[in-house]
């Protein structure tokens, strides 16, 4: 039965991953319709009845509630998207919207991002539908579009016009957490309770124009790279919040290393491979990433800018805005692009406890941590209603296989025996 139920769960990730849901951002994507529809016919097919809303045509979510055995529980919501990223074929194996299974891996676009999850969870339900079996609660199902852009036509807008959907929702589940990350002969599966902040800024310089042959102390461009030299030469504090601070503790106790919470870049370089999934959340970051200045080589603009991705952690936003302000200088301003504010869900929770026993039960060597991710998910949305959100995913992974790679890179697989433990994990953990 188990290796039926990878089976089946490769072969509808692979089938996913054939429908072509590229989100290219600013609204341009080819559409989550027909892989929707897909969605809702499998819904369909295992008796629970989908509703299809789509804020713009093609941009198309699908959410289906399958009611539990014992109706005065709260709620749990599971949340997955169905775009993706673009990908360009150059340099792939396989095309990336191929979706082939070859040498026990699914191939292509999505495979770990999100639609491997997309593929597990419905092979549970699935499977409950084959076996008449019922969860202890209501699961609320909700496959979503423009995850990989703002959510205008997904997530935000559902939270933001059709609240009344989550209503009853305690806690939520979705991408990156709950997958094997090998430490030497540890084997650790991070469960994300936290997310940074997202601020995306537009700064501008303003200046006088002129030409560019006479002298100009009052050039945008010049102040603009003063002030972008000033933002990547300063260096964050570290600020421990308590996804951070359990998962180095937790981390260095399974690795058997001596933790140091006041020299917290020494414990880091103490945890091995398992620094990758801390080092970038122990502190905020502001890295430029776009530039733009002028019209014509010989005239000086009056104006330029840059953009700025901006981390922030749980309780910090504000100061770093304000040093960002400090750092900038005089004649440089700054506006919102983006602006989502971190997510932190408890640790001590019967949900995370359950989660965590879900995985032991399947792998008795489980080092179950916590984690705060460093990018963002749609949990950013659904926090804002209340909703614990948490980052749990479950997949096998073999030792090697670089999983934080695979999202948005080259050649995005994930083993077909993981999408099986994936499966199992996640019918004892909604089933309970």
């Amino acid at each position: 039965m188990a290796d039926e139920l990878a089976e089946y769960a490769a072969q509808l990730c692979a089938r996913l991953i054939r429908f072509d849901t590229s989100n290219f951002g600013g609204g341009s994507a080819h559409g989550e319709r027909a892989a929707a529809e897909h969605v809702a016919a499998l819904l369909d097919d295992a008796g629970i009845k989908p509703t299809v809303w789509e804020r713009t045509p093609n941009r198309t979510n699908v959410l289906a509630r399958i009611s539990g055995r014992y109706a005065e529980l709260p709620a749990l919501l599971v949340q997955a998207h169905l775009d993706v990223v673009p990908a360009d074929p150059v340099g792939w194996t396989v095309p990336p919207f191929a979706g082939e299974i070859r040498d026990g891996y699914v191939w292509g676009r999505g495979a770990t991002d999100m639609k491997d999850m997309v593929a597990t969870v419905l092979t549970v339900v699935r499977e409950w539908a084959r076996t008449g079996r019922r969860p202890v609660r209501d699961i609320l199902l909700a496959f979503v579009a423009d995850e990989e852009d703002v959510g205008a036509d997904g997530a935000r807008w559902l939270v933001a016009e059709h609240a009344d959907l989550f209503t009853g929702c305690a806690a939520a589940i979705s991408e990156s957490g709950g997958f094997t990350h090998h430490v030497g002969d540890v084997r650790l599966y991070p469960v994300a309770t936290a997310e940074r902040g997202t601020a995306h800024l537009r700064v501008t310089a303003h200046g006088r124009a002129g030409h560019a042959s006479r002298r100009n102390d009052d050039n945008p461009v010049t102040r603009l790279i003063a002030a972008l030299r000033r933002i990547t030469e300063h260096r964050w504090p570290v600020r421990l919040t308590p996804a951070v601070e359990a998962f180095l503790t937790q981390t260095a106790a399974a690795l058997s290393a001596d933790p140091d919470l006041s020299d917290v870049d020494a414990t880091l370089a103490r945890l091995g491979a398992a620094r990758a999934l801390a080092e970038n959340t122990v502190r905020a970051s502001v890295t430029p990433t776009m530039l733009h200045a002028g019209y014509k080589v010989n005239v000086i603009p009056a104006t330029a800018q840059a953009h700025l991705d901006v981390r922030t952690l749980p309780g910090i936003e504000d100061d770093v805005l304000a040093t960002i302000d400090d750092l900038l200088g005089p004649g440089v301003t700054r506006e919102f692009v983006a602006h989502e504010s971190p997510v932190q869900a408890p640790i001590a929770s019967p949900w995370f406890t359950a989660m965590a026993e879900a995985l032991r039960a399947e792998d008795p060597g489980a080092a179950v941590v916590p984690y705060c991710m460093g990018g963002g998910t749609d949990a950013k949305s659904f926090t804002t209603l209340g909703i614990d959100c948490y980052g749990f995913a479950p997949l096998w992974l073999p030792a090697g296989f670089d999983y934080r790679a695979m999202a948005h890179g080259v050649d995005e697989r994930v083993p077909v025996e993981g999408l099986g433990f994936g499966v199992r994990v996640l019918d004892r953990f909604l089933s309970a």
